[in-house]
């Protein structure tokens, strides 16, 4: 922990220091002065009179510009903006919005009173003539001030989100192209194929109704890989469809003593969406790391559910010793995959 040390001037020499510096956002601070600043250049016309000032007392009234304008657009910034405006409350985002641009406003007034008491005047003698009612002070110069500096924070969030957004953008669909890739390469790949047409293929002398249905699931799996699946998101039934066909395949070629339980809440007040193939990978492994157990039973145990627009997946199986320690260090690149799909699809989200 760096307390009882500024950051040094050298932050490539000191990495620790400069993360803690721009975590806290304190580089925030001199692009507040510097926005004051010019702000008063801008007022008063003359930028060496501006530095004047603030070696007298009206100092007090910059302060109070800085500190609670800075204030203002950090609570609109991080508390506003994403509980009202980003949920599509806009009318309570304005009304909560204005009300903190006239707080504030308000706020500002006593800094030119102190100013002037400070200096041992009074507020014309200090300011020269004018009207200094406190509202009248308020809706001039703080208010102003206030819808300008909230506007300027507001647009650098805007453009800084939808930069974010693009690169996000971007990434994805290179993401989705190697995905789809990967998919078709390693995980829905021939060995999963021929196995499903031969235990169809057995059925069909065997119990030929079984195998109909069977093959119906088979053609259903292919059509979603294919076609369903090209979209950044598709409806969850049909996720949740693929999920229990790709089972009842893949049930067809294990031994009777497995034992799979997949529980679905099927009652969605909305069909919600999500990214193709994001749990496929969770039971895929489920079927290739269960214990082959030949006197005792093998499962695979798995529920989902929602809850508002939280999606619960829990999934487990049975292990052998020898197929537990293989998993630990000989795992996939399943798993490294999905995490880099939750990255780019649901940041900071699940």
């Amino acid at each position: 922990m760096i307390a009882q040390h500024l950051p040094d001037p050298d932050f490539t020499a000191s990495p620790a220091r400069a993360h803690w510096f721009f975590r806290y956002k304190l580089y925030h601070i001199p692009f507040w002065i510097v926005y004051h600043y010019i702000w008063w250049v801008v007022a008063l016309g003359n930028p060496v009179k501006v530095v004047e000032a603030l070696f007298t007392t009206a100092v007090f009234k910059f302060l109070f510009y800085v500190v609670w304008q800075a204030l203002a657009v950090y609570f609109n910034l991080y508390f506003l903006v994403p509980r009202y405006l980003e949920k599509g409350k806009y009318t309570q985002f304005l009304v909560l919005l204005l009300l903190t641009i006239v707080t504030t406003a308000a706020l500002i007034v006593p800094g030119y009173y102190i100013g002037a008491w400070a200096a041992g005047k009074t507020l014309q003698e200090y300011y020269g003539p004018g009207n200094y009612a406190f509202f009248h002070m308020m809706l001039g110069g703080p208010l102003s001030s206030t819808v300008a500096a909230t506007t300027f924070a507001m647009s650098i969030k805007l453009a800084k989100n939808w930069l974010q957004t693009r690169q996000r953008q971007q990434m994805l669909e290179k993401e989705k192209l190697e995905t789809e890739l990967n998919f078709l390469k390693y995980q829905f790949n021939p060995h999963f194929l021929f196995n499903s047409i031969n235990s169809i293929f057995f059925l069909i002398h065997k119990n030929p109704d079984r195998a109909s249905a069977s093959l119906a699931k088979f053609s259903e799996l292919l059509r979603h890989q294919l076609y369903e699946c090209n979209d950044h998101q598709i409806p969850l039934n049909k996720e949740i469809a693929y999920l229990q066909n790709f089972i009842e395949l893949e049930k067809l070629r294990q031994n009777d003593n497995l034992e799979v339980i997949f529980e679905v809440d099927q009652h969605f007040s909305r069909q919600p969406g999500i990214a193709p193939f994001v749990l496929m990978t969770f039971m895929e492994n489920a079927f290739k790391h269960v214990s082959r157990h030949s006197h005792e039973l093998n499962w695979i145990h798995g529920n989902l559910r929602l809850a508002n627009t939280s999606l619960t997946f829990n999934l487990s199986n049975s292990v052998s010793e020898e197929r537990n320690q293989e998993v630990v260090h000989y795992g996939g690149i399943g798993l490294k995959n999905v995490r880099r799909r939750l990255d780019l699809i649901y940041p900071g989200k699940y």
